[in-house]
């Protein structure tokens, strides 16, 4: 496909129903997605959908939904910039010639001033840059698709969605750590991730549940990444991360909640870098580090029985997430609702099974069944807390922000 094609006709011929393209781009993958604008409301499926993944690895692939992975060959040099020509090319090719409304990209930290959806400038995207030490694993690589396009069709509305926006309702004393209140004033703080999932659950779980979901509710993100957010009113109270991506939880390869002084012992005595410590702690710890074998539970559940650092690797991540929902459960005052979303949490009902047996003392109780089927709610009739699986759609909420901000623009 020739990565050049025109992503807009001339501007007189343009429709305002053209389709909103959702960048989500990680450091060895990029998610995307197209969404109709022409329906109200928005479809929640995608026209158009897919995925590079392998980026900077030995062999990357596009995968579209509805078909065989295709291997690619992408310049080792610039393999991110590579796959996004290539995405661009093959959305070219879904649109025919017709125009995009807008590109929508997911970034993880806004700092102290993006919290709303904000439209796509140079002077943004240079403000954003300035925030990669806070996010490292993620936010250079949305600024890598925003300069490209703005490069290539400045034409294109682009807009940025934050991930840090749906806990802007956390309150003060959540935000606040015991640092020294120029911290504080400085934007050292707990900003919350996994915005764009909770803002979907915000949404979807009161279509689904009704006033239940309006309660107090916890809602665990389980991927790759992973965090918990307490709503109640279906708005954030309380989440796991805070100032970076690398606070709560044990995740794939983050370490999650440590003890800073930890962090003084290995550069002070072990004389590690700062740049060493960065490596471990975002690559080298979570479930990979401690089992010393892989990132993902589906590896690593077959490998248990037979091996005590994956056994341990295993249960360290239950205790983590039933210790952090014990705490939410506090600050909420109770619990009524239980939600498991994301690749692990919406798929893997061993681990869901594991953390819920750990919560009978909340008066949860599971239905074996359900949970092996992945039902939407899994919760046994006797149960004193619902709980459910509701897959989440952050591409879908990126697409509905832009059309609302967009919306409100030309009003």
């Amino acid at each position: 496909m020739n990565a050049d094609m025109p992503m807009h006709r001339p501007s007189n011929t343009m429709s305002d129903q053209g389709p909103i393209l959702v960048l989500n781009c990680g450091s060895s993958s990029i998610k995307f997605a197209l969404f109709d604008t022409g329906s109200t409301p928005l479809p929640r499926a995608a026209l158009y959908s897919g995925k590079v993944q392998g980026i900077g690895q030995a062999q990357p692939t596009l995968d579209e939904s509805g078909r065989a992975p295709l291997p690619l060959v992408l310049d080792a040099e610039h393999p991110t910039t590579a796959a996004l020509q290539i995405i661009l090319a093959r959305v070219n090719a879904q649109l025919q010639g017709a125009p995009l409304k807008a590109v929508a990209h997911r970034v993880v930290h806004g700092g102290q001033h993006y919290f709303a959806p904000t439209r796509i400038t140079q002077a943004v995207i240079d403000e954003l840059r300035a925030l990669i030490p806070l996010a490292p694993l993620h936010q250079p690589f949305p600024l890598k698709a925003m300069s490209l396009i703005l490069q290539q069709h400045p034409a294109t509305a682009q807009v940025a969605c934050f991930d840090t926006a749906f806990h802007r309702t956390v309150p003060q004393v959540e935000q606040m750590f015991a640092l020294p209140w120029s911290a504080w004033e400085s934007g050292i703080r707990r900003y919350g991730f996994h915005g764009l999932s909770y803002d979907f659950m915000s949404r979807a779980l009161p279509e689904r549940h009704g006033d239940l979901a309006c309660g107090r509710t916890i809602v665990a993100h389980l991927g790759s990444g992973a965090s918990l957010c307490a709503m109640q009113n279906l708005q954030s109270r309380a989440t796991t991360m805070g100032f970076s991506a690398l606070d709560g939880l044990m995740m794939g390869t983050r370490c999650g909640l440590l003890d800073p002084g930890a962090v003084i012992y290995l550069m002070q005595e072990q004389k590690l870098s700062t740049d060493a410590v960065a490596a471990m702690l975002y690559h080298d710890s979570g479930l990979l580090g401690v089992s010393g074998v892989s990132p993902d539970p589906r590896e690593l559940l077959p490998l248990e029985a037979g091996n005590e650092r994956v056994r341990a690797a295993l249960a360290l991540y239950v205790q983590r997430i039933v210790r952090e929902i014990g705490a939410l459960t506090a600050v909420l005052g109770g619990l009524d609702m239980l939600v498991f979303t994301a690749g692990i949490g919406e798929h893997n009902d061993l681990l869901r099974a594991r953390i819920c047996e750990r919560l009978g003392w909340l008066g949860v109780q599971i239905d074996a069944q359900a949970n092996a089927r992945h039902a939407v709610t899994i919760s046994a009739a006797g149960s004193r807390v619902s709980v459910g699986v509701e897959k989440t759609n952050e591409e879908w909420v990126a697409a509905q922000q832009t059309l609302e901000l967009l919306a409100a623009q030309t009003a």
